[in-house]
């Protein structure tokens, strides 16, 4: 494999383009814009490309083991089969009202795990400001059930990636962090926050994937415009600078796993930047010169 430069392959302009995943099975990315409530799929070999809409926020998507999808709305869990109706399976935190759905990403145990946040969307679409920590993670079983993970609080759920000795990463965007966790697969809860990445000082934490060899590719959203390569011991190996400010999630694909795919944003941004950098909110791909490694199936 050859290392290449990132580059534009399709022009979203997804106001918060988020929770990509690669679905092998049939060649595509798929993908949600968060507040342009929409759902992409796209072939990246030919330009094809579908999009949905959802009506109400979309934060995460997920591939089922059926060949269908799962969806993180704003308070809920859905089955979805490509253009088809949600079918509701959770709701998540109905009692609080200033909470929403965030990342939402498969686990290697077949559940959703997904994370909330205080809500930062104003009803016109406006950003709204974050004053506390209300996050707080789940698991979503493939019955329904809703399992908290843990008691802590985060100020935004993001990132979620297993290494490959068990321990799960998460990010809380807010502190500029990711954390590692002990999984105790049998109590269905995760142990003690450990430190795992932190005081980086290109933007702030937001989606992540893993590569083949156990290292986790983060993006740097606000202005980081780039992708941070970590060592399972949590030492940067790596800065992938990209073409644009915002980027939000990454995941390999292709039909080696050998390209990675990247997200991005234009959200907050005013329309000098955007016309200065019209990329904003755009699909990337670059060869990362290491491959990924399938996404996990819902059920």
């Amino acid at each position: 494999m050859h290392e290449t430069e990132p580059k534009l392959i399709h022009d979203a302009r997804d106001m918060v383009g988020e929770s990509l995943v690669w679905d092998e099975r049939v060649g595509r990315l798929v993908w949600v814009d968060i507040i342009g409530r929409r759902i992409h799929r796209l072939d990246p070999s030919s330009g094809a490309h579908e999009r949905w809409p959802t009506g109400d926020l979309v934060t995460s998507v997920g591939l089922r083991a059926d060949g269908g999808a799962i969806v993180g709305l704003r308070k809920d869990i859905a089955l979805w089969d490509f253009g088809g109706p949600f079918r509701m399976l959770a709701t998540i935190e109905a009692d609080r009202q200033g909470s929403r759905l965030n990342e939402g990403v498969v686990g290697p145990d077949g559940s959703l795990w997904v994370g909330t946040m205080a809500n930062n969307i104003g009803p016109d679409d406006a950003p709204m400001a974050i004053t506390s920590d209300e996050g707080r993670l789940y698991r979503v079983g493939s019955s329904g059930d809703v399992r908290r993970l843990s008691e802590d609080r985060f100020g935004i759920t993001n990132t979620m990636v297993w290494l490959p000795d068990g321990r799960f990463v998460t990010a809380d965007t807010m502190k500029n962090a990711l954390y590692s966790y002990d999984w105790d697969r049998k109590a269905g809860r995760l142990g003690e926050a450990r430190p795992f990445f932190t005081g980086f000082e290109r933007g702030l934490p937001d989606g992540s994937c893993l590569d083949a060899e156990g290292y986790v590719w983060n993006c740097r959203v606000v202005g980081g415009s780039c992708l941070a390569r970590i060592a399972p011991d949590g030492r940067l190996d790596r800065i992938v600078e990209l073409p644009c400010s915002w980027p939000t999630s990454c995941s390999f694909g292709g039909t080696d796993f050998d390209t990675l795919f990247v997200t991005s944003a234009r959200f907050t941004m005013s329309a000098e930047h955007l016309a200065a950098n019209p990329f904003e909110g755009g699909l990337f791909a670059l060869k990362p010169g290491v491959r990924g490694v399938p996404a996990n199936r819902f059920g």
